[in-house]
């Protein structure tokens, strides 16, 4: 006998069922993939299961992508088939109701049908902003990029951490502005910088927990933004768990981070150097649109994010030379 079961987290499988398991690791859905589903299965179903015979109603592609990704949030298909029967049954009533047809669904009509959409589509940021980074995340429903956002005001040199955080972010953020602080020292910022200004550090949709060290390179982005007072590129997005000695490490969800990104607008992705291999798992038409940056340390990844690079970067140079000489 062989038991198969599913979940959408580990979390919640108790730690000794979880060690007796095989557990395989299945990532969601793209776009094109989802479409390819509903139209072989999920739009033929309902409509049999509506009473809908052939030619009666069509879907169109631009429908279907719309309804995809601006009316569902989830890693599988499940929503979408609601969706799609919500879809089928307005037109079986309007059948019923003596109405004519065929009825065709498009993206312009798409809203008589199921609404205003839930989901407006994820966008970067429309210009590079000091203090602000982008990163990437993967929840139950795919992937997702956030907005990290610093803020300086007078103060005692304290970190304010914001937006629903969990322990492991909250201690990756430590972490991050420790090593801007060591790294950024000796004359780059201004003097007294980190010992006069409290920084504010905010992951917004603050009613979403937020938790794990994948955000360790983003936030020390945004830092060294803002103490460089350099603007961080919008079009630029980045994950990767980050340590005190500037090393960065691999991280999970590659494959759903991605294609976020590449949702939203992105063009350059920024990844630990240990992450390469799990480019084999991207589509091909994902990656021809994308650039990747891979790095092995938090210095590379954050000149690679900011407009015009790290200045910290050629000062240390400068300081160690000089100190070499003498």
């Amino acid at each position: 006998v062989m038991f198969i079961t599913t979940a959408n987290v580990r979390d919640t499988i108790p730690g000794p069922l979880l060690d007796r398991m095989e557990v395989l690791d299945l990532p969601g859905y793209i776009t094109s993939e989802k479409m390819h589903i509903a139209k072989r299965f999920l739009v033929p179903r309902q409509m049999m299961q509506n009473g809908l015979s052939a030619g009666k109603l069509e879907i169109d592609d631009g429908a279907l992508t719309a309804v995809i990704e601006n009316y569902t949030r989830e890693a599988g298909v499940r929503e979408l088939e609601r969706r799609i029967s919500a879809i089928a049954r307005k037109a079986a009533k309007k059948l019923a109701e003596g109405k004519h047809g065929p009825y065709r669904v498009t993206q312009r009509n798409l809203r008589r049908y199921l609404g205003p959409a839930d989901y407006p589509g994820q966008e970067r940021l429309a210009k590079p902003e000091v203090g602000v980074s982008t990163g990437m995340a993967r929840t139950t429903s795919g992937g997702v990029i956030l907005f990290i956002e610093a803020l300086k005001v007078r103060g005692r040199g304290s970190l304010k951490l914001t937006g629903h955080l969990g322990e492991v972010m909250k201690e990756s953020a430590e972490a991050a502005m420790s090593f801007v602080k060591s790294y950024c020292d000796g004359g780059i910022v201004e003097d007294g910088f980190f010992e006069t200004y409290d920084i504010h550090l905010h992951i917004p949709a603050g009613a979403v927990p937020k938790d794990g060290p994948s955000a360790g390179i983003a936030i020390a982005a945004s830092l060294a933004s803002l103490a460089v007072e350099r603007e961080v590129r919008h079009d630029v997005s980045m994950t990767g768990e980050i340590t005190l000695t500037g090393k960065v490490l691999p991280v999970g969800g590659i494959k759903d981070k991605v294609i976020a990104a590449y949702r939203a607008g992105i063009r350059e992705v920024i990844l630990p150097a240990m992450n390469r291999k799990d480019l084999e798992e991207i589509p091909d038409m994902v990656k021809k649109h994308l650039r990747f940056t891979f790095i092995d340390k938090v210095e590379e990844g954050i000149s690679a994010a900011l407009v015009g690079g790290l200045p910290c970067a050629a000062a240390k140079r400068d300081r160690r030379s000089r100190h070499a000489r003498r």
